[in-house]
């Protein structure tokens, strides 16, 4: 996979991380790209009678990062023969500090093991939300047991043309980013690629109300108008981005094209459930150029119910709202 260039991978001594590791190595070996691999330790705060920033306490917390240092080192050693690798151990909050060292080194991808949590039923934590929510570059999250290739890749764009131009511009720029990072992947991997996009006749349940009272013959010609729309835009947005790929790349993808009716919070869980998808290449935030902005609430919802892996995109023109200092 390419145009990464900078990969920030976080681990969890305390939990398995071997698959989020294994694709780390294995991207900046193939790109020569840098290589930085870090795990967060909790703050010590001050207890009763524990001055905050005391002698006691910077001394619990430098035997805590000490520790984490040497296990990292350890978990890392067979690693280095395939690349170089920088290591560091950050303190504070998770996914916090995870930002805070994508801002002060300037990382284009951050790779990581969600959360554990055992004890609810559904696959990202607050943290990997958070993450997420407000990193400034794309976040790779890898299931734990994550196979070492991809044999499905799900894309999901959004092609509708009817939004106001400055947005449909940021859209457009971020479906463009999904799909050629999706397209990249499936290459690397020998992977099938799936697109999906899922549309909506907005005036069907109006044309259906009892004040309309709109004959049957009318809303079925208005739905298949909509739904051709949103077919015709599909497929000429695939054409136009596997346009740029080069010929034999462009013959090896052949994307599959899902046009599905309905709402995308639960078309799209679905149909990466139908699929065995492995992961699936998605866009998350909701408008751009906003500090302390809000994930959609429909890629949120799309989140909390796939169980596979996911390579959240944010559009150009994101601000994040963490600043590198407290």
């Amino acid at each position: 996979m390419t145009n990464f260039r900078d990969i920030l991978c976080v681990v969890d001594i305390a939990d398995e991380c071997t698959a989020a590791l294994d694709r780390a190595v294995t991207l900046a070996e193939n790109n020569q790209a840098n290589l930085t691999v870090v795990d967060v330790v909790d703050r010590v705060t001050a207890g009763i009678g524990m001055p905050e920033g005391g002698p006691i306490s910077a001394n619990l917390q430098s035997t805590m990062e000490t520790r984490h240092a040497e296990a990292l080192e350890t978990l890392i050693g067979p690693f280095r023969q395939h690349t170089p690798i920088t290591t560091k151990i950050l303190s504070g909050t998770r996914f916090l500090e995870i930002i805070r060292e994508v801002l002060s080194g300037g990382h284009d991808l951050v790779i990581k093991t969600p959360e554990k949590l055992a004890w609810l039923d559904r696959l990202f934590g607050s943290d990997d939300m958070n993450l997420m929510r407000e990193c400034p570059c794309p976040v790779w999250l890898m299931k734990p047991q994550a196979e070492k290739t991809y044999k499905r890749i799900l894309a999901a764009v959004d092609v509708d043309d009817r939004y106001p131009p400055s947005e449909l511009k940021s859209r457009h720029a971020l479906n463009q980013t999904i799909f050629t990072k999706a397209c990249s992947l499936a290459l690397s991997d020998f992977a099938e690629l799936h697109v999906v996009h899922v549309w909506q006749a907005i005036g069907e349940s109006v044309m259906r109300g009892a004040f309309m009272r709109t004959p049957e013959a009318e809303i079925t010609t208005y739905v298949a108008q909509e739904r051709n729309r949103h077919e015709t835009n599909l497929n000429g947005f695939i054409r136009e981005i596997t346009g740029t790929l080069g010929k034999e790349a462009a013959e090896y993808i052949q994307p599959r094209a899902h046009l599905l009716k309905g709402s995308a919070r639960q078309q799209i869980p679905s149909l990466a459930q139908q699929l065995e998808a492995d992961v699936i290449v998605m866009g998350t935030v909701a408008r751009t150029g906003i500090p302390g902005f809000i994930m959609g609430n429909t890629a949120e919802t799309i989140l909390n119910q796939i169980d596979c892996s996911v390579l959240a995109i944010k559009p150009p023109g994101f601000e994040t709202p963490v600043t590198t200092t407290d």
